[in-house]
């Protein structure tokens, strides 16, 4: 009942807001919070019930990009409506900022346990805009690690341009140009040295190489055919990818941790994009 009364109460707060612009403007108690801490509060919200949460969302312009949910605030809170009673999981393991966009990293339950990024962009201090990829939760994977464990902490500042650039030239030349005689120049070949939460990939690259080698077998490659994005602040690098997996349309979120100019720890999300008969709103998987 707790839940069930919680999703009311926020639903009606993201509607009230929706009809009402001047509650979303921004202000100075809004400025002095990161967008950052805004992004984990709105996503949290979904479990807390928390209404200030809302008001970090531009009630006028919420352009989302889960094509499973209608556009702005109005199909935000009809998302909230629907779901299961009891179900409602929202906490958030890591996050960062890049610019004016956000990356969360969070365990779901929504219509089911799941691990999901979500990205925003902010402007003037109000997101104005939504993506996500959510996949569902597996069991552990072959070295006995999750999709959401490893590390959090953000370090390394200083070498935010350099990382980013690092998962770019790995994102073109391995995943989307195939050239793994150049994987060492991004992942080290010693035991130990790449951390792996996919949930169906042992640790290190002999790990890695297993598990495109049985898709490979199967006549199923993963094939990336195109980054979107690349969001990182310090040590942890966001790479937004389309291609195929499995034979089908995906959206591919990779997230790596980088250390010594080298790639150390890797999680991410696939998920199918759908028809676009079944889309809720026409805005697209991407469009960054």
């Amino acid at each position: 009942m707790k839940s069930l009364f919680t999703r009311s109460i926020l639903a009606t707060a993201i509607v009230s807001l929706s009809a009402c612009a001047s509650v979303g403007k921004n202000t100075s108690d809004q400025a002095a919070v990161s967008i950052t801490d805004k992004a984990v509060a709105v996503i949290s919200s979904i479990e807390t019930g928390d209404r200030k949460a809302i008001s970090y969302i531009n009630p006028n312009q919420y352009t989302q990009h889960n094509l499973d949910v209608k556009d702005g605030l109005a199909g935000f809170a009809q998302a909230m409506q629907q779901l299961p009673k009891g179900s409602v999981k929202a906490q958030v393991k890591r996050a960062f900022a890049d610019g004016n966009y956000t990356v969360t990293h969070t365990e779901y339950n929504f219509f089911g346990p799941k691990v999901g990024f979500d990205i925003f962009k902010f402007e003037n201090g109000q997101i104005v805009e939504h993506w996500d990829n959510l996949q569902a939760i597996a069991s552990a994977n072959p070295s006995g690690r999750t999709q959401l464990d490893g590390a959090t902490t953000i370090t390394d500042l200083n070498k935010t341009a350099a990382n980013k650039a690092l998962v770019k030239r790995f994102v073109n030349t391995i995943l989307i140009n195939g050239n793994m005689a150049k994987i060492n120049d991004f992942i080290s070949n010693e035991k130990g040295a790449y951390i792996q939460h996919n949930p169906a990939i042992a640790d290190d690259l002999s790990g890695l190489g297993k598990a495109l080698g049985e898709l490979a077998k199967l006549n199923m490659p993963m094939v990336v055919s195109k980054n979107h994005i690349i969001l990182g602040q310090g040590n942890f690098v966001l790479a937004v990818n389309e291609g195929t997996f499995m034979n089908k349309h995906v959206s591919f979120y990779d997230l790596f941790r980088v250390e010594s100019g080298k790639i150390v720890e890797h999680w991410d999300t696939i998920e199918t994009i759908p028809a676009k008969a079944q889309w809720q709103n026409s805005n697209g998987k991407f469009g960054f």
